[in-house]
């Protein structure tokens, strides 16, 4: 098992939730692969979408639903300060975790996140597990709970 996929299933554990991770057959990189290889819906898929504060430096997570995008005023009103999309180098020293694989707990440092409310519409939502051929199920309630997510409307 990956360091990543380990640090999401510890994760997990460690919150009291019994880890059930989804090894795809392909690779799920994009929120359509990853509804696909789920057999769910597009908007089912937890995106972790990170930006990074151009003035503090600070890592900022978005939890998107898969057909939602991110508007980046809207981004960054939230944040309170301008956000730049943040380098791949970046996200993987800070969360521990590759673009296209990025989990939205088990981060290597605490992250700051935020919230589609689309995401709590459905009864369980998935997330990728630290790499891109692994998601697990959860339910919008625990993965807001695990994140320490604050809702918010951040979406074009």
């Amino acid at each position: 098992m990956s360091k990543s996929l380990q640090r999401v299933s510890e994760a997990l554990r460690d919150s009291g939730l019994k880890p059930y991770i989804l090894e795809m057959g392909t690779e799920s990189r994009t929120a359509q692969q990853a509804a696909d290889a789920a057999g769910c819906a597009l908007d089912q898929i937890a995106k972790s979408i990170v930006f990074q504060g151009a003035l503090s430096g600070e890592i900022v997570l978005f939890l998107t639903a898969g057909g939602n995008r991110v508007d980046a005023d809207r981004a960054a009103s939230l944040a309170g300060e301008p956000l730049t999309r943040a380098d791949p180098k970046v996200v993987r020293e800070r969360t521990g975790f590759a673009i296209g694989g990025v989990a939205p707990i088990g981060h290597l440092s605490p992250v700051r996140a935020y919230w589609d409310p689309r995401l709590s519409e459905f009864s369980v939502i998935y997330a990728a597990a630290g790499t891109p051929r692994h998601v697990f199920p959860i339910t919008p309630a625990d993965l807001m709970r695990l994140t320490d997510a604050r809702e918010g409307p951040f979406t074009a």
